[in-house]
């Protein structure tokens, strides 16, 4: 089954359940994957749709860290609790020794020896650890090997 069958599968199955939160954030991804299709004018793959929805939780921590900071964690409850959801979506996250492998991999590849080659190293990271790693973390564990 695909990513966005398993979406609309499961907007059925909320609306049946009467599970309003699970249904608004359901909705919500396919909008958002609908309003792309339309705007690019393609159907979306699963990787595509993964995109979609990592942009989508980085954007949700975002507003967490603003309303806790802001003395508003009713809000930020609401935005962890969509974070969840969507987080069923996605693949599973890498445990940071896969991260290390990749990144290993990734530095022999291209025979990185400095910082100046960390670009062609995280291009590399980036295309088999989207969506299963914070990639703002990974770009801090390359440097940081790169550097050494």
């Amino acid at each position: 089954m695909t990513l966005k069958a398993r979406i609309q599968s499961d907007m059925k199955s909320a609306m049946k359940a009467g599970d309003k939160n699970r249904l608004k954030v359901v909705r919500m991804m396919m909008a958002a994957v609908k309003q792309i299709e339309i705007d690019e004018r393609k159907e979306l793959d699963d990787g595509a749709i993964n995109t979609v929805l990592v942009k989508m939780v980085k954007q949700r921590r975002d507003s967490v860290k603003q309303f806790t900071d802001g003395g508003r964690q009713d809000l930020a409850d609401i935005e962890l609790a969509e974070i969840a959801v969507l987080e069923d979506y996605l693949p599973e996250p890498l445990t940071d020794a896969e991260l290390d492998e990749i990144i290993t991999a990734a530095i022999s590849a291209t025979g990185a020896e400095g910082m100046r080659d960390m670009g062609k190293v995280m291009a590399i990271v980036k295309t088999k650890a989207e969506g299963r790693a914070d990639m703002g973390a990974v770009s801090g564990r390359v440097k940081s090997r790169l550097s050494a």
